[in-house]
């Protein structure tokens, strides 16, 4: 006989931060719109994150969803758990297989790029500097390195700073971020790629809708709106008028 693993404790805080946090729901996945700096999981000297807090959904047997890809702790969006680990391994699948469709949004500083569209095509390699891992792009031939390609488009533009549509090709680890700084225009509050926290409170860079294939073949597309802090700092910057998202 097998027994259920007891639920370990959440406060009922957590439990509405974590209902509080969900855009879409369905009998396969669970999408929610995670804050800049709740990290995805627990790690070095991180005891609360989204996946500990998932426990708020856990069933009676103790199972909980599931992660199925990632998002850096500064970044906000849009992030999905499976509730069912047939459900994790079909998301899990489209993923690395690339059949899902990406859109995030990132203020940057720097050179602007003057065409208005393009694709950074510059493969990545993961090395550890000062005791924590960051990529950079990797010159050809490397061993270790990965292909990489971002989609761009500028939204808006006012001298050194830029609202930029971004649709990764590839996931990853930061790709997005070292791949604009590669471009000359870091995403404002890059504190590994950027200038720090210079001009931004935070990392300026936000999931803004996800397309993925359910197991049923039908679409889903979740959607988390720019956070207020993107408005105040388009203003100051003279970025207000922008369309496209």
């Amino acid at each position: 006989m097998t027994r259920n693993k007891p639920v370990p404790d959440i406060s009922p805080e957590d439990v509405a931060f974590m209902r509080g946090l969900i855009i879409y729901q369905d009998f396969d996945l669970i999408g929610f719109d995670k804050p800049s700096g709740l990290p995805v999981q627990d790690g070095r000297g991180i005891d609360r994150s989204l996946d500990s807090l998932l426990v708020a959904f856990a069933r009676s047997n103790g199972k909980r969803p599931k992660l199925v890809h990632r998002l850096d702790a500064g970044t906000s969006g849009v992030i999905i758990v499976a509730k069912t680990q047939p459900a994790a391994a079909f998301f899990s699948a489209e993923f690395a297989e690339r059949r899902t469709r990406k859109t995030y949004v990132a203020m940057v500083s720097g050179a602007i790029p003057s065409g208005r569209e393009g694709v950074i095509n510059a493969p990545l390699v993961k090395v550890q500097e000062g005791g924590r891992a960051r990529m950079i792009v990797a010159k050809a031939g490397r061993k270790g390195a990965q292909a990489a390609r971002t989609g761009w488009k500028v939204l808006a533009a006012s001298g050194t700073h830029a609202l930029i549509q971004l649709s990764p090709e590839t996931g990853r680890m930061h790709q997005i971020r070292i791949h604009l700084a590669h471009l000359g225009c870091p995403i404002l509050g890059d504190t590994i790629y950027g200038t720090g926290l210079q001009g931004a409170p935070r990392l300026m860079l936000h999931a803004l809708k996800l397309e993925i294939a359910r197991p049923s073949g039908v679409t889903a597309t979740l959607e988390a709106p720019l956070p207020d802090i993107f408005g105040e700092l388009a203003e100051v910057h003279g970025l207000e008028d922008y369309s496209g998202l």
